[in-house]
Parts: structure tokens; sequence; C-alpha cells
């Protein structure tokens, strides 16, 4: 079981400019005393093709952890467009929100990304040079991708039986207040029925989703998506139905809050650096 179970992640300013900051509200349980911090990391993947373009925006440490529920905003500047391929600058990217323990990482939240322009008359007729400011970034809130990893914690008794795990079905069963967890069981029912996987590009994007390609080859133990319409895991999907949530995105439909587990807890302050109880943001 996670000492620490991420609860909710709020996106608080969507949709918004392609030049705008991110900010994320992020909820989430520790259940023992930590040692040491969690390192929070936001991505993003300027390339399907090569992890070359991926970009750190930023990261920060978050301790010391009181027991209990804590919330936290934290926030990113925006990508480098320097070091994003100008034929991938528009259309659906990824950006991933992770979480690690002492350099291990235990959970992974992937969203898909729809970069457009604002006006309709660029929107047919691009420019041969982006206009960045007139560029409109617009997050899937609504369906995030989570990726659960088991690690060791700071006793011995807390670290699975092989370190990374090579059996992802190892343990598929979420605890019932975890990000994601209500849509599991439905998500891999669905699956069953349709056995069908996706290929090409959008099956390089839900690869570094899922953590498939993740640091020193971890594999992640849980996986699954949250969306209150019941959609299914987009890697059981047909590539189909893949495009056409695509197409959803960029007619703009994935605008919003993202859906988080609400608690009673004091509202945070804007800005990076937030105390709750004895956590620290630095």
């Amino acid at each position: 079981m996670s000492v620490v179970s991420l609860l909710g992640v709020n996106v608080l300013n969507n949709p918004a400019k392609f030049t705008d900051k991110y900010e994320f509200e992020i909820t989430f349980e520790c259940l023992e005393p930590l040692q040491k911090d969690l390192e929070w990391k936001l991505t993003y993947v300027g390339s399907a093709q090569s992890d070359h373009y991926d970009q750190e925006l930023d990261s920060l440490l978050v301790g010391p952890i009181p027991v209990g529920i804590n919330k936290f905003v934290f926030e990113a500047d925006p990508p480098d467009t320097k070091r994003i391929p100008i034929d991938e600058l528009l259309g659906v990217t990824v950006i991933l929100l992770t979480c690690a323990y002492d350099g291990r990482e235990f959970v992974r939240v992937g969203y898909y990304v729809n970069n457009e322009y604002e006006s309709e008359e660029l929107v047919n007729d691009p420019p041969a040079k982006p206009v960045f400011e007139k560029i409109r970034r617009n997050i899937l809130a609504e369906k995030p991708r989570v990726t659960r990893f088991a690690i060791k914690w700071d006793s011995e008794a807390s670290a699975p039986p092989e370190f990374p795990p090579d059996q992802p079905e190892a343990d598929l069963v979420a605890d019932e207040e975890e990000y994601g967890a209500e849509e599991l069981a439905e998500e891999e029912d669905e699956l069953v029925e349709e056995g069908a996987v996706n290929g090409g590009e959008s099956a390089e994007k839900d690869a570094r989703m899922d953590g498939v390609e993740g640091a020193e080859g971890e594999q992640g133990v849980e996986e699954d998506e949250l969306s209150d319409e019941g959609s299914v895991d987009i890697e059981g999907e047909s590539e189909d139905e893949l495009l056409e949530e695509e197409d959803e995105m960029v007619e703009g439909e994935g605008g919003g809050e993202g859906d988080g587990m609400d608690v009673d807890e004091p509202e945070p302050a804007a800005g990076a650096v937030h105390k709750q109880g004895d956590a620290m943001v630095h």
C-alpha cells in the first residue's frame, strides 16, 4: 500500500494562452511520517517521435509532510517554444505531472493538451511563422491518465517484492479514495470486451502517459483514467475512437477544471509556495 495517495488534481487556468503559466491545485494524503520531501515535476512532451524534445517545465520539493490530507498549488512556466519542432507546435500533445520520493517516481498523471489558434481565420490559414501570443492551449482535464508505481518508502517492509516491479498486473486494485480509482473496475471490463490496441503516434503518447518509457524502465502497477463520462482507458481503444477523441479536443470540448475529491481544507493562496499544516513547498 502506498504511503502517499493522490486524491485530486484541479487545473486552475484552463483553457489559457500558450504562453501562460500552468497552475494545478494538488490534494494528497500521507499515512505515515516521511523522512524526506516529495518532489513534484511537470514535463511537456514536445514530440511524440522522440523524448529529446521533452521539457521539464518546473519542479519543487514539498515537505516536511504532516500525516493527513494536504493541499498546495503548483505553478510551472510554459514551454520554451524554441525547443519544440515547428511542425508539432499545433495539435495534440501531452503533459506529465509526476511525484517522486527519494528519487523514486510513485505516481504519474498524464493529460492530453490541444494547441490551436484562437481565431478561425488563423486556424484555417496558419502563418508560416507561428504567432505564439494567439495560440490557445486546452488541457483535457476531465480525462487524466493516472499510473501508480510500487516503490520502497522509508522502511524495508514497504518495499515491493521486486523493485522496480516487472508485472503491471500484480496489483490493479486502487484504494477507494485514490485519484481515478472509481473508474478502474469498469474500464478493465470494457478493455477485456474490446481487446483492441492503437498504434503509431497515439500509441507513443499513451506509452509516455503510462510510464512505459519512464526513468530506469519502471512500469506502473496501476493504470487508470478518470472520466465523468465513463470513457475507457485510451490504451484499449481502437485507433478510430482515439482519433474521434482528439477531434473533440480540437473543437474545444476539453476545458474546465480537472476532477478531484473535495476536502475540508483551507483554500491555498495562489503562488508556487504554499504552507499546509507543517508541509512546506520549496
